[in-house]
C-alpha cells in the first residue's frame, strides 16, 4: 500500500504545472472533448508508466545492494532539485495532427513524458518498492489527479493556482522522500 500511496501523491504534486499538465490544456482547448482527451492520457500514462516501472524494477533486481539503493534515494533528490525548475511547453510539442483527440493525445503524451521527471520517478519508485503494478497504478492514478481537472477546467486552474508554491511543495516531498531514502539505507 506504501507503493501506491507514494507513487500517487509524488507524481500528483510533482505534475502540477508539469509540460504533460500544459500540453492536457492545450488540447482540451483545441479540441473540446474531455473524455477522448482523458481517456487519451490514461492510455499513455498506463503505456509508458509501466514500461518505466518494468525498467526501475528490473534494473533494481540486477544491481540490488547498498550502493544502488543510494543512488536511487540520491536520484529522489535531484529529481526534487529538478521540480523547482518550471517546465514550459515548446511550440514544436503542440500538438498539430488532424487526428482525432483521442489517437492525438495518446501519442502526444506518450512522447512528451519520455524522459520527463514523473517517468523518471516511477522508475525509481519501482526500484525503491519492487513493485510494478502498485507503483504503475500509482503514478498512473498521480497523473490523472493532475491533469483530469487540467482538462476539465484549462486555463481558469492555472489563473488560480500559484504553481511557484506547487512546484516547491512537490520538489520538498520528493526530498524527503530521497533524505526517509537514505537514513533507510544508511541509518
Amino acid at each position: 500500500m506504501e507503493a501506491l500511496l507514494t507513487s500517487t501523491l509524488l507524481v500528483a504534486v510533482a505534475e502540477i504545472g508539469d509540460k504533460t499538465m500544459l500540453l492536457a490544456i492545450v488540447l482540451a482547448t483545441r479540441f473540446r472533448k474531455p473524455l477522448p482527451i482523458i481517456l487519451g492520457i490514461l492510455a499513455a500514462t498506463l503505456a509508458n508508466h509501466g514500461l518505466a516501472a518494468l525498467v526501475g524494477q528490473t534494473v533494481a533486481d540486477l544491481l540490488a545492494g547498498t550502493w544502488f539503493r543510494v543512488a536511487v534515494a540520491a536520484s529522489f533528490i535531484a529529481m526534487g532539485l529538478w521540480t523547482l525548475i518550471p517546465d514550459r511547453l515548446e511550440e514544436d510539442e503542440t500538438p498539430k495532427s488532424n487526428r482525432g483527440a483521442f489517437l492525438t493525445t495518446l501519442v502526444a503524451f506518450f512522447l512528451v513524458e519520455m524522459g520527463d521527471k514523473t517517468q523518471i520517478a516511477t522508475v525509481a519508485l519501482a526500484a525503491q518498492f519492487q513493485s510494478l503494478l502498485l507503483v504503475t497504478a500509482g503514478t498512473t492514478l498521480g497523473m490523472m489527479i493532475a491533469n483530469v481537472p487540467a482538462v476539465l477546467l484549462g486555463e481558469a486552474l492555472v489563473r488560480r493556482v500559484s504553481l511557484t508554491w506547487v512546484h516547491r511543495i512537490a520538489a520538498a516531498l520528493f526530498i524527503a522522500v530521497g533524505l526517509w531514502m537514505l537514513w533507510a539505507v544508511l541509518g
